[in-house]
């Protein structure tokens, strides 16, 4: 978004799925509030804003919502779509609503497109084809997204070589942009004026970017087994089977293309056992974390802390509670 649209600092907090923003952003609200700020949180995270997906969304407790104000979570049926653009557009609304209320706007989550879309604005990319995008799911059934992972390669080799060979999702994106304009996604994107996020961008000089990074993968990695772990203690599966009977919801959907959803769809589709969902649902949440850390690292400005190191959580409080009580 524009500079001009935010000329009051903005806090967010980001970092990769299992990280500890959440955990982080409401221990900031309860410590603002003992000096008498109230602090309202904007989710950033593309799998909250449906309703229906709980347990595999790690969205915040009924309690967590009641003790705080959480925006953009619960806002649409699984059926439905939501973009990046219509993130950046909701939040730029919440940001100055929150704000003449006098209170205190934070963004927090992972989805790193839409922190793109709300702090550079995004490319003017084609709008989407139905068609094309139809033909392409149908193509990626039959010979699977590492295959359409190939094409892409031979068409816009740039893009291809910062995709997953299953990033189903944006190798679909990719090859509907080039097969719709004839020109390669990478190539709009060159021509597009705005920052991307990526290769270094400088944060704008109204955002104030906290990044909860681990210095060992190892140590998100285990952390995110215990969660996975104990999502499906919770009843994920359940969650998920609840989610199929209801009318309109099927398996290419975005809302179920989410991380963990896909792989217990498939479980429950009987396509995989219940030893091949938890693999493939763990190597996909690693994926999905290194994706936020790559694009995390490219950008210039953020203040990094370690969530699990012992002066991590700690540290990234104190910072984030003297950022808004200077914004205050």
């Amino acid at each position: 978004m524009p500079t001009e649209s935010h000329p009051q600092p903005l806090l967010s907090i980001a970092g990769p799925t299992g990280s500890g923003k959440t955990h982080l952003a409401m221990l900031l609200a309860e410590a603002a509030q003992a000096r008498n700020i109230t602090v309202e949180l904007i989710s950033m995270d593309s799998a909250l804003v449906y309703r229906g997906m709980d347990i595999g969304s790690a969205k915040p407790t009924p309690a967590e919502r009641a003790a705080v104000t959480h925006h953009l979570i619960d806002i649409l049926d699984p059926s439905e779509a939501y973009s990046a653009a219509r993130f950046a557009s909701d939040a730029t609304r919440l940001v100055r609503e929150i704000r003449e209320r006098g209170n205190v706007p934070v963004i927090v989550g992972g989805t790193m497109l839409y922190w793109r879309a709300f702090a550079y604005g995004l490319s003017s990319l084609p709008p989407a084809d139905p068609v094309i995008r139809a033909r392409l799911d149908a193509q990626g059934k039959v010979l699977g997204w590492p295959a359409m992972h190939a094409e892409l390669m031979e068409r816009d080799p740039i893009t291809a070589a910062r995709l997953e060979p299953n990033d189903s999702q944006r190798i679909q994106r990719a090859l509907e942009v080039v097969q719709s304009t004839g020109k390669p996604m990478s190539a709009w994107l060159a021509e597009s004026p705005s920052e991307d996020g990526r290769a270094g961008s400088l944060i704008p000089s109204w955002l104030r970017l906290v990044s909860l990074e681990p210095s060992e993968r190892a140590e998100l990695h285990h952390n995110l087994e215990s969660r996975f772990d104990g999502m499906l203690k919770a009843g994920l599966i359940d969650e998920v089977r609840s989610l199929r009977a209801h009318p309109g919801i099927h398996a290419d959907l975005p809302a179920m293309r989410a991380v963990g959803y896909r792989q217990v769809w498939e479980f429950l589709e009987g396509q995989i056992n219940a030893e091949q969902m938890r693999y493939k649902a763990l190597a996909a949440t690693r994926q999905l974390g290194k994706r936020q850390l790559t694009w995390l690292r490219a950008i210039e400005g953020r203040t990094v802390f370690n969530p699990f190191d012992a002066n991590g959580l700690p540290a990234a409080l104190q910072y984030c509670l003297d950022q808004i009580s200077t914004i205050k």
